[in-house]
């Protein structure tokens, strides 16, 4: 029995390690990660959502180009679900009610999507429904994230978030053939309908998170909560107003802003390569994988190299990588004897491995930036400004599909959008010295150290004109997240 017993503490203690990165695998650890999973798992729809806009609605590059930009509009705003979650409890609790919530509106809006749904319109409105159910839940496991990650000691930096997109990745792996694989013997709708019954364990699993309930008097207290609101926007403007949050902010976007192709590419791939919905989840399989050892190289080789180094060679690379895609449209590929297909699983397996390397230090910069009190919120603005990255990208990607003619049938023009698109991505190297250097990419500010620069910059902070500019109007392209 000793030895049985030594023998099982020794699979927990490597489970531990190998497996959870050294984190310890509670209850509460696994429903947080069951729900970055459903966020991989959502994938088996995202095919099927592209093959609908392209045949069902009919709608051409530029269009669909335009539609993914204005569905991850519910990211962008992710600010403001933070605030409700720090500042505005349900029930007594901020964080359970609101993933309860988010389940049950991810299922309503992929439902809609198998039913009711007929035009570009209502298309929009129940993806970013669904859109707006990820982006919830995103941020309560995010805050949840953020609080645990203070904690880890330099040895352990970065685990947690490795953890979790390292899950989300394993969810998208999972669903990623079979995305490909239903299309080919299922309607879209079908699809969508048995995409519906996912987000549901996200409400299922919400009730495992171990929070305790918000004082009764602070409950039922409307002035507290306004003071509450209150503080937390004294503390988000004290700490936008910092050059060590502002400024990698400012490079994220721009290196994120950059025209995205991803729409002409999936019209060329399908109207003039005619690959089918089931090797397109091949394609996705391999990306998924693709991710996962993005996250276990920078995890096990580069958690400790400067952000700088990461992020100016990943760009180099991938921008050369990126310009192979000139063989694959203009068909030289074949010339040198390499399959369309080969020559594209190849392509997308090592751009996202790079992808993936250069996206690790971002979370891990973001997480550490956030002082106590305001994890959710802070964290929440920092992505949702790669959100609105995403949008610029897709709708200056959909200007440039326009402008050159790019259609359903005509892809005359698509070399040069290869050859824009990627150098484009280059833009952001001359601002690399906006990154923390080596010196300073650790230190994580609190709230204590984190003090206006000046009263001129105070006045002329990012939030307020961010949040003017949300008030009167997305890793990424796909429209379910």
């Amino acid at each position: 029995m000793l030895v049985s017993s030594s023998g099982l503490s020794k699979v927990k203690d490597s489970v531990k390690e190998k497996i959870f990165f050294g984190n310890e695998p509670t209850t509460e650890l696994v429903a947080i990660l069951t729900v970055y999973f459903v966020q991989g798992v959502l994938g088996l729809g995202r095919l099927a959502i592209s093959f609908f806009f392209k045949d069902e609605l009919g709608l051409t590059p530029a269009q669909v180009s335009a539609l993914l930009g204005i569905v991850v509009l519910p990211w962008i705003i992710k600010p403001l679900y933070g605030f409700m979650s720090d500042g505005l409890p349900i029930f007594g609790y901020r964080r359970r009610p609101y993933l309860v919530l988010s389940g049950i509106l991810g299922a309503i809006s992929w439902v809609s999507l198998a039913t009711i749904v007929h035009t570009p319109i209502a298309a929009v409105v129940a993806i970013a429904l669904g859109s707006l159910s990820v982006a919830v839940s995103d941020v309560i496991v995010d805050s949840l994230v953020v609080e645990r990650a203070r904690a880890e000691s330099q040895a352990q930096a970065g685990s947690l978030q490795s953890l979790t997109w390292g899950t989300t990745a394993l969810g998208g792996l999972i669903t990623a053939y079979f995305s490909g694989m239903l299309l080919e013997h299922f309607t879209t709708r079908t699809v969508f309908w048995i995409t519906a019954s996912f987000p549901l364990l996200v409400s299922a699993v919400a009730w495992l998170i171990a929070e305790p309930p918000v004082s009764k008097d602070a409950s039922e207290d409307d002035h507290s909560n306004f003071e509450s609101i209150r503080h937390q926007l004294q503390q988000l403007r004290t700490a936008v107003t910092q050059k060590a949050i502002w400024l990698p902010t400012v490079f994220l976007f721009i290196s994120l802003a950059t025209p995205s192709a991803e729409s002409a590419f999936f019209f060329f791939t399908t109207n003039e390569l005619h690959f089918e919905p089931e090797f397109l989840g091949r394609v996705r399989l391999v990306t998924s994988v693709a991710s996962l050892v993005g996250v276990w190289i920078f995890q096990r080789f580069l958690k400790t190299v400067p952000f700088r180094v990461i992020f100016a060679w990943s760009i180099v690379f991938s921008t050369a990588l990126g310009m192979t895609m000139l063989l694959l449209v203009t068909h030289a590929n074949r010339a040198l004897g390499i399959d369309d297909r080969w020559f594209s699983l190849g392509d997308s397996l090592i751009l996202t491995v790079m992808g993936q390397i250069a996206y690790m230090p971002v979370l891990v910069l973001a997480a550490r930036l956030c002082p106590k009190g305001i994890e959710a919120t802070l964290f929440a603005l920092l992505m949702s400004v790669t959100n609105l990255a995403g949008l610029v990208s897709h709708q200056l990607g959909a200007g440039l599909m326009y402008l050159l003619g790019i259609t359903a049938t005509n892809f005359d023009s698509l070399w040069l959008l290869v050859i824009i698109t990627n150098l484009s991505t280059l833009l952001p190297l001359p601002f690399i010295n906006w990154l923390p250097g080596a010196d300073s990419q650790t230190e994580t500010p609190t709230t204590s150290k984190l003090q206006p620069t000046s009263t001129k910059s105070r006045e002329q902070s990012f939030l307020p004109e961010f949040i003017s500019k949300l008030m009167v109007r997305r890793p990424e392209s796909e429209p379910v997240e």
